[in-house]
């Protein structure tokens, strides 16, 4: 069963902004490092805005930099990316994810994620496409 569930994807014109919203279920999300990630077919796996699991300390690539914010809100128990002055280069498939315990730029570059032992969670992904 689906543990984490986004929403809010979408066309959108360059320019343009969208909001995407991440529920977790069944774990609380407090205790996590979280992410969104974003990957084109045949791609690798990009993160693109993550949180720490412990504090507000967060990290962007430098390809959404100034332009995209990751939050969360752990007593609702959701993530988000605001995405404002989007490109024709960021449609994507977007995913959030967590990783437990992890600093936001381990969460961000997948290959760390393997010094980490606890668990973690991938949504299923949504669609932003940017045209005009």
């Amino acid at each position: 069963q689906l543990q984490l569930v986004e929403s809010g994807g979408g066309l959108v014109q360059p320019g343009g902004s969208l909001r995407l919203s991440c529920a977790a279920t069944r774990f609380s999300l407090a205790d996590y490092g979280i992410g969104w990630f974003r990957q084109v077919p045949g791609k690798e796996r990009e993160g693109v805005a993550c949180m720490d699991s412990k504090d507000d300390d967060t990290y962007y690539s430098e390809s959404v930099k100034g332009r995209f914010t990751i939050s969360r809100d752990n007593a609702e128990n959701r993530m988000y990316l605001q995405m404002n002055s989007l490109k024709h280069e960021d449609t994507d498939l977007y995913y959030c994810a967590a990783l437990e315990g992890a600093t936001s730029q381990d969460t961000c570059y997948l290959p760390s994620w393997g010094d980490y032992s606890g668990r973690d969670y991938w949504g299923q992904g949504t669609q932003v496409t940017v045209s005009s």
